[in-house]
C-alpha cells in the first residue's frame, strides 16, 4: 500500500478514518491538464490560461493507460480539464478510447468546442458512443457569465445545441447554491433547455462549492463508524473511489490517483499503473470527501 495514504489512518481527532476498499474499475478518468481558454474563480482545478499545475496529455501518455483499461475490464472512459478541447491531440485521444468504450467529456463548451465542432463530428462513426457534459451554472444568464466571463452563456447553449444536433448526447452541469429550492431550480432548467430547443429531460448533474486546490475548510471528519453507521456495502460502492480512477501528468510523468476531485493533494497519488493503484485502500480525509459523503456529490455518470 502507498505509504503516503498509510501515515493517515485517523482522523484528527484521532478516530479511525473512514475509509473505501476499490472493487472494480469501472470507469477511468483522464485529466487533460489545468490550462484553459477561461479563469473562472470558483474553479476547483484552479484552471486558467497558460496553466500547468496539471501538464497537457498527449495520446502517446493515455495509450498505456487505456490498453491497461480495457486489459482490467472498465467501462467507461471519461476526461475532464482544464478544458479538453484546447489540447492539441484531445480528438486523436477520443478516437483511440471510443474505438474500445464509450466516453464522457467534461467541457465549458464555448470557443476551443465551437472551432473544433468539424472534428468533433468525425467521432460520430466511432465503434462505442462518444457524449459531452456542459457546464451551464446557473439558469440566469448573467449569473453565468459573472464567473465565466461576457457572452458564455451563449456560447455554451451553442455548442449543446450543435453537439446534440449532431447526433451526440449532451448533460448539463450546473452549480448548487447553498439553501436553494433543488426543485425550482431544476424547473427553470427545465424550461431554458424547451426554450432553446433541447429535450426537457436533458441529464443535469449538481455540484456544490468545491473550493479552489489547496483550500481546508473545516468540515465534518469522516470516520469508520460514519461509513458503517450511515452506509451500507452496497452504497459505498456507489462512491466514486470505489469503481474509478483518474490518470494525471504531473511534473512530467502520467500518475494515477484516487479520483477526479483529489489532485491537489499527493498523498492520493497511487502510483504509476492501475493495476497498483487497485489495490489501495482510500482514506476519506480530503475536505471534497465530505461532499461525496454527506451529498453523494459524483463526477460519474454511470447509473445516471
Amino acid at each position: 500500500m502507498n505509504a503516503n495514504l498509510q501515515e493517515f489512518p485517523l482522523t484528527e481527532t484521532r478516530k479511525p478514518c473512514g475509509y473505501i476498499d476499490p472493487y472494480a474499475l469501472r470507469e477511468l478518468w483522464f485529466h487533460t491538464g489545468t490550462a484553459c481558454n477561461l479563469a473562472c474563480p470558483f474553479c476547483l482545478e484552479g484552471s486558467k490560461p497558460g496553466d500547468g499545475r496539471l501538464d497537457r496529455i498527449s495520446l502517446e501518455d493515455a495509450k498505456p493507460f487505456i490498453d491497461e483499461a480495457v486489459a482490467l475490464g472498465v467501462e467507461q472512459f471519461s476526461f475532464t480539464g482544464g478544458e479538453p478541447f484546447i489540447v492539441r491531440d484531445f480528438v486523436n485521444i477520443l478516437r483511440y478510447a471510443s474505438s474500445f468504450r464509450p466516453c464522457l467529456v467534461l467541457t465549458n463548451g464555448t470557443d476551443p468546442v465551437l472551432r473544433r465542432l468539424a472534428q468533433i463530428e468525425t467521432l460520430r462513426i466511432q465503434e462505442h458512443p462518444v457524449s459531452f457534459r456542459i457546464s451551464i451554472d446557473y439558469p440566469d444568464p448573467s449569473r453565468h457569465d459573472a464567473g465565466r466571463g461576457a457572452g458564455n452563456f451563449d456560447k455554451a447553449f451553442s455548442a449543446l445545441a450543435a453537439l446534440h444536433e449532431r447526433g451526440f448526447h449532451v448533460s448539463v452541469a450546473r452549480q448548487i447554491d447553498a439553501g436553494e429550492d433543488g426543485q425550482r431550480t431544476e424547473s427553470q432548467f427545465r424550461l431554458l433547455f424547451a426554450r432553446h430547443g433541447r429535450p426537457r429531460d436533458t441529464t443535469i448533474v449538481r455540484f456544490p462549492d468545491f473550493l479552489t486546490p489547496g483550500s481546508h475548510p473545516p468540515v465534518p471528519h469522516v470516520t469508520e463508524h460514519c461509513m458503517t453507521a450511515f452506509h451500507s456495502e452496497e452504497s459505498r460502492r456507489e462512491f466514486m473511489c470505489a469503481f474509478s480512477k483518474m490518470v494525471v501528468r504531473i511534473n512530467g510523468a502520467m500518475r494515477v490517483y484516487a479520483c477526479t476531485l483529489v489532485d491537489d493533494d499527493d498523498s492520493y497519488d497511487l502510483g504509476d499503473t492501475l493495476t497498483e493503484s487497485m489495490g489501495e485502500r482510500i482514506y476519506m480525509r480530503h475536505h471534497r470527501c465530505y461532499s461525496c459523503f454527506a451529498l453523494g456529490a459524483s463526477c460519474s455518470e454511470i447509473g445516471r
